[in-house]
């Protein structure tokens, strides 16, 4: 993968890295619903616990024979513990989670607010300043999310408004991630910090999935899902493509694309979800999500698009680490 990455990045070509971040997004707006059909056989954390372990096992697989390069000797890996506190642990908990209790289509659009999390943090911790149109942006993100909700009638604690929730969890975790990946990346590359994370996510989830097995019934029932086709096709889906495969492409995106280029890319992920979960899963889609599909994505490119951004490098890492794993 490394061979491949220095080929890529010897060519000029503008085409490229746009069909690499389409590429992307394709695979990140289809993981939602992925996730969706996979839940009607498991439970989150065993979702998880499969997820990450296949794609732990696989970057050692490709670290041991040389494909790509991870050097983690002498390097103060217990630094990234933290990191992984938030990404993966609280992001796909939240995502997970939200994807199960509202709809693949919703998820993607509540998702669609990294980008505006990461930059009303950097404000708050980062001191970075946020100007009036790009506070305009956030408002009209978060009045979109604001009609997304109303969508299923009065706001009560139902399974539908704690997807919700959940789902802002992984936003806000995403954006806590970008602010310490800054401090990261000044001692990891961006692969080895996914190493250390895929192992993370690994024996986070499955120690609490097995944990939970066991509380319920026996730790077989945890390894059950495994006989069903459809489980391990998305299981290969999540961690071979979406895990792997999408942080490639978009490794090599960030490198060779500003961070205004990209932007739109990235709001590609969200209309690929929702139409993904409008025509496999026959989800509701009606003109009022219309209505919030199009603020939150207004929003965030209005919050990128109006942002001082600068230096250029360390912007494209801020959005890049938030999304890198998905």
């Amino acid at each position: 993968m490394n061979c491949l990455y220095r080929k890529m990045s010897s060519k000029s070509s503008f085409g490229l890295p746009i069909f690499a971040g389409i590429g992307m997004a394709v695979i990140w707006g289809f993981s939602f619903l992925f996730t969706k059909e996979t839940l009607d056989h498991t439970f989150p954390l065993q979702l998880l616990g499969f997820r990450f372990g296949a794609a732990a096992l696989l970057l050692t697989v490709l670290k041991l024979t040389g494909v790509i390069r991870i050097n983690l000797q002498g390097k103060p890996t217990s630094s990234l513990l933290l990191l992984a506190l938030f990404q993966p642990g609280l992001y796909f908990m939240g995502e997970t989670w939200g994807v199960k209790w509202t709809s693949a289509s919703e998820a993607g659009m509540v998702i669609a607010l990294v980008p505006v999390a990461i930059a009303t943090m950097a404000a708050i911790f980062l001191k970075e300043k946020l100007n009036s149109k790009q506070m305009l942006s956030i408002a009209a993100s978060v009045l979109g999310v604001i009609i997304i909700v109303s969508t299923k009638g009065k706001l009560q604690f139902g399974e539908h408004l704690w997807g919700i929730l959940a789902l802002l969890l992984a936003v806000f975790s995403a954006g806590a991630y970008s602010i310490l990946a800054r401090h990261s990346s000044k001692r990891f590359t961006p692969l080895e910090m996914t190493f250390v994370m895929m192992w993370a996510g690994t024996v986070i989830f499955n120690i609490l999935g097995i944990g939970q097995s066991v509380f319920e019934g026996s730790f077989v029932v945890y390894l059950k899902p495994l006989q069903t086709v459809s489980v391990l096709w998305a299981i290969f889906y999540l961690s071979v493509l979406s895990s792997v495969l999408a942080f490639f492409l978009s490794n090599y995106m960030f490198a060779t694309l500003s961070v205004s280029q990209t932007a739109p890319i990235f709001n590609l992920i969200t209309v690929v979800s929702v139409f993904s979960g409008v025509f496999f899963r026959g989800e509701q889609f009606s003109w009022i999500h219309a209505v919030g599909i199009m603020l939150i994505i207004s929003g965030v490119w209005g919050t990128i698009f109006f942002g001082r951004i600068a230096p250029d490098r360390g912007s494209r890492f801020e959005i890049r680490s938030s999304n890198s794993v998905v």
